[in-house]
């Protein structure tokens, strides 16, 4: 189906929402009995730093159950009864197969709260997505609104997977140490003011928050299939959107090798379980080739950034093109008519790809875990063990 869902198309909420709401949480559920309790539980619960309770009115739950095969809604229902302070609001749909699936689940979600935050909160109003079979920490939306004091326009949480199945575990864990330093390089290399190291690299659906001004810029969530998160995660870069990776802001999630899309987690995880039974490794970007993607990366924000602020930068970008191998006029009219600077950087990183095959280099991820952590051993008095350790928690191992 279309990205765009036709207008007709919604979901209302009749309750009304709060006068102090500022937060909607949304969560798409589809045949999840044996976890919705679980995750309400865990966003019933929400404190503060000083573990005093966040107030109901400040925040809301918003459930759609869909195309259900279980008791996931009637228990929803129950959960509501039992506890008429917290405010879970639920609706249940029969979707036709066409439409079925998370993109549209998602999309219909995050609408109805951007309608209902819209008159109350208005632009600052935080839209928050999770899934049904994850448990959020106890500080969630704490975190997340103290994030977004600070003037961001995204929260990704960091998604901590329970129980990864052995055979997956290893790979799992290489590549989030591989994440972890390849973010690390970047706030060195071409630092982001509104997202200061510590940081992760996370920004998907499990733990993704963003204001209604950025929802609705970004062309809100595509209605696909699967990958929608991604999709949207793009969309938000494409326009400059502020996006913090929050260390705080954390979730768990379940390791389920039978998932609810046609790919995602659950689909990686059974790829990594086939990479362990096929002696195989993950290959990634090695350290020189990230590194000389965010050099170029950096250098070009300076160009265009000195643009913006009137400066003749005419010789310097002659020299960039030099190193990009491309045309220094077509370099120029490029900067000076990009209105957003990912969008930009996306333009020239698919050119350099085309036109340039060496500019990707692979190798075994195990390889380059060992390259960053021998460039880092060199510029920090944390041992390279020590920072795998502070980003990797010790009950995944």
């Amino acid at each position: 189906m279309s990205a765009n869902l036709p207008l007709s198309a919604e979901i209302c909420f009749e309750e009304p929402a709060h006068p102090a709401l500022r937060l909607s949480v949304i969560i798409p559920a589809k045949d999840e009995a044996d976890f919705i309790t679980t995750t309400l539980d865990a966003l019933r619960m929400q404190v503060d730093k000083y573990e005093n309770d966040i107030p109901d009115n400040t925040y809301e739950v918003l459930v759609l159950t869909n195309n259900c095969s279980d008791d996931t809604f009637e228990i929803c229902q129950c959960y509501q009864a039992k506890y008429p302070h917290f405010r879970l609001f639920i609706q249940n749909v029969v979707l036709a197969p066409s439409i079925a699936h998370i993109g549209t689940v998602r999309r219909l979600l995050m609408d109805a709260a951007y309608k209902r935050l819209s008159f109350i909160a208005g632009y600052r109003g935080i839209i928050v997505s999770t899934d049904a079979d994850s448990e959020v920490d106890s500080q969630w939306i704490y975190h997340i609104i103290s994030e977004m004091d600070k003037g961001v326009d995204v929260v990704g949480g960091r998604i901590l997977p329970r129980a990864t199945p052995i055979l997956s575990r290893i790979h799992h864990l290489r590549d989030v140490a591989y994440r972890f330093l390849r973010t690390r390089l970047e706030a060195e290399l071409d630092p982001c003011q509104s997202n200061p190291w510590p940081r992760h690299f996370q920004c998907y659906g499990p733990s993704l928050a963003v204001t209604c001004d950025i929802y609705d810029r970004a062309g809100r969530l595509p209605a696909i299939p699967y990958l929608e998160d991604e999709e949207f995660r793009k969309a938000l870069k494409r326009i400059d959107a502020k996006i913090r990776h929050a260390p705080n802001v954390r979730i768990y999630t379940s390791s389920r090798l039978v998932g609810r899309v046609d790919f995602g987690f659950s689909v990686q995880l059974q790829q990594w379980t086939n990479m362990s039974l096929n002696k195989e490794q993950q290959m990634v970007e090695s350290l020189q080739s990230v590194y000389l993607q965010l050099g170029l990366k950096h250098d070009l924000r300076k160009l265009w950034l000195a643009i913006i602020a009137g400066r003749d930068v005419l010789l310097e970008i002659n020299a960039l093109a030099f190193k990009l191998q491309c045309d220094g006029e077509e370099l120029y009219m490029m900067l000076t008519t990009s209105a957003y600077f990912e969008s930009l950087w996306e333009k020239i990183e698919l050119q350099l790809v085309q036109l340039q095959p060496s500019f990707v280099s692979l190798q075994p991820i195990s390889v380059a875990i060992e390259d960053f952590r021998a460039y880092f051993s060199k510029r920090t008095t944390t041992k390279p063990s020590a920072l795998i350790n502070a980003i990797i928690p010790v009950d995944l191992i």
